[in-house]
């Protein structure tokens, strides 16, 4: 295979130096579980004084909303304890890990507004960890296996009984030497043979029932090339991982809670004849980290299975990782949402130590919120029907005065062009209205946002019976809006003048799936079965000249309509546009009518 270009990294040495912490701190109110054990150890002096965390990522896919929780966490008590935190790939499984994902966790991680103190390679401590292995060998405490892995999955028991030793845990060191020195330069074929740890079979720990901890695999790796042909297994290499770079605080997700013994059996087993000063016979103790498990989070109609968001991407039932229905950060960032709405929105949710649920319009919320801050409005017709203002003076076309923001007076204001012939939505009008559309229909009179009042005095069909025009007059006295004999009324609707319109296609994506709970499917059947066959509609729009130049990224409040994102599609005069999230909560109605 091809041996890419290494990685710009190299092993690190310990970050002695970091910054020293303020040890006798009260801990603030209302924090959670672990910025109060972080508080404790800083009172304490457990670490020195220190803070170090890391986030730690497999570069097998793309950064979920998941993942967002976890980097806010790490980075930010980094940032509000004074501490540092490394950007660190799990790199031990080159058949799934792509240069790509590692490009697109740095965008995301940087996009979030987090700087790492160090950027750092799992890949980049190989040889130190091969090294602990060859002492654990040494020690009597792990051993090669020429079992394969269905026999060594048949041979660890169940979770009512113990598992079964090998026929090889007992090989002499010497032959287990030679072995693993032979499955590095390669002799064995991938699968062969396997190092394992001299733990516990009969542990009710499935951790400690002597782990693999290298396989072998004849694969170039995207860091190494082809250095290497075993790798380390994930449980073996975290904790080392957490070692060398002197992580004071490993936080991790619930699942590793169970994993935790075994991590601290690796570095226990590695540090047994080492000594604080080096005067052991094994030399001077290694680094042992504290961790730390917080719940992950879980979103409604979101899948976070990074191996079943791969699959979406494989079978083309979504147009990439940064499709805007995706719940990576791409495409989160790509569909409209904010930084600063997701970190606000992890804020909020917290830490602790039990796993929930969070409904996802507590994340639209969060995105509404600070896009009604920010985004600029401007009018958009989603599904255009033409108005004629029969008593408009034909060619004539007026400036009027549109609000750029009304939460943010430094905004300022725009000019919008009002003109004879108008576009409005079809859902503003309705030929035959239902009780309380307070919008146009024939002989109602509505206010027109920024300009006039008009009223509809007839309608043009096709020859199917469909409205393709709608008639109106307008009174000259309403200019900007308010009626100088004091008249009201009830509706008041967005438009766009049609010989001045830009065509905008507008996506329309809603959730990714219809469940709340897409990974509870009954038993033998495809978890894909509440795919949401609507959450992607396109529309072909009519917006405000405004927009001739908005740039790919930009945001906009469509007035009375939703939020839209400018996506990088736009081109050649056509705006593409993405719905980041409605002006209201739909689904919020639909569950409850669910109850």
């Amino acid at each position: 295979m091809s041996n890419p270009a290494p990685h710009d990294t190299k092993p690190i040495a310990p970050p002695a130096n970091a910054p020293a912490q303020p040890t006798g701190a009260e801990p603030a109110a209302g924090q959670d579980f672990v910025r109060r054990i972080v508080t404790d150890d800083l009172q304490t002096g457990k670490w020195g004084g220190r803070v170090a965390t890391r986030f730690p990522p497999e570069p097998n896919g793309y950064l979920h909303i998941g993942h967002a929780k976890s980097i806010c966490l790490n980075f930010g008590i980094a940032e509000e304890f004074g501490g540092l935190c490394n950007l660190r790939y799990d790199d031990t499984n080159p058949a799934k890990e792509e240069d790509e994902y590692v490009r697109s966790i740095e965008q995301d991680v940087a996009w979030l507004g987090f700087k790492w103190s160090g950027r750092y390679f799992a890949s980049d401590y190989f040889e130190a960890m091969y090294g602990w292995a060859v002492e654990l060998i040494k020690k009597g405490l792990a051993y090669v296996d020429d079992q394969n892995a269905d026999q060594i999955r048949q041979t660890r028991g169940a979770l009512t009984s113990g598992g079964h030793e090998s026929p090889h845990r007992n090989r002499p060191i010497a032959e287990n030497l030679d072995l693993f020195d032979r499955m590095r330069k390669g002799e064995f074929p991938d699968g062969a043979k396997v190092l394992r740890a001299k733990i516990d079979m009969a542990s009710p720990n499935f951790n400690l029932r002597d782990p693999v901890m290298y396989r072998i695999l004849h694969q170039s790796h995207h860091n190494t090339g082809d250095k290497w042909c075993i790798y380390p297994m994930y449980d073996w290499a975290h904790g080392f991982e957490d070692s060398i770079e002197q992580i004071t605080h490993s936080i991790c997700t619930l699942e590793f809670e169970n994993h935790r013994p075994l991590y601290d059996w690796f570095i226990n087993a590695v540090n047994q004849g080492r000594t604080e000063d080096g005067s052991g016979p094994w030399g001077k103790k290694i680094w042992h980290p504290q961790q730390i498990e917080f719940a992950r989070l879980n979103l409604t109609h979101t899948m976070l299975s990074k191996r079943k968001l791969l699959q979406l991407v494989r079978e083309g039932v979504v147009a990439g990782w940064d499709d805007p229905r995706m719940p990576t950060i791409s495409g989160f960032r790509r569909r409209g949402y904010t930084p600063e709405a997701i970190r606000a929105f992890c804020k909020h949710i917290g830490v602790n130590k039990f796993n929930s649920t969070v409904e996802i319009g507590v994340l639209e919320n969060f995105l509404r919120e600070d896009l009604n801050k920010r985004a600029p409005r401007v009018m958009g017709v989603v599904r255009p029907l033409k108005v004629i203002i029969d008593n408009y003076p034909e060619g004539q076309t007026e400036e009027l005065d549109a609000i750029n923001n009304p939460e943010d007076a430094s905004a300022g204001s725009r000019n919008v062009p009002f003109t004879r012939e108008l576009y409005i939505d079809q859902d503003d009008f309705r030929e035959t209205p239902p009780p309380k559309f307070f919008r146009l229909y024939p002989g109602q009179e509505v206010r027109l946002r920024y300009a006039y009042f008009v009223k509809c005095t007839h309608v043009v069909k096709d020859a199917s019976g469909t409205v393709t025009e709608v008639h109106c007059t307008y009174d000259p006295a309403t200019r900007g809006g308010d009626s100088p004999d004091g008249r009201k009324v009830k509706g008041t609707i967005h438009w766009v003048s049609a010989p001045h319109a830009l065509d905008a296609e507008l996506r329309l994506y809603d959730h990714l799936f219809t469940s709340p709970f897409p990974e509870e499917v009954p038993e033998g059947q495809d978890w894909k079965m509440t795919l949401n066959p609507k959450s992607l509609e396109v529309a072909q729009a009519k917006v405000e000249p405004s927009l001739k130049d908005a740039p790919v990224g930009a945001t906009y409040q469509f007035e009375r309509t939703a939020y839209f994102c400018v996506d990088r599609d736009s081109r050649d005069g056509k705006l593409a546009l993405n719905r980041a999230v409605s002006l209201k909560d739909s689904w919020a109605k639909v569950e409850k009518g669910k109850k």
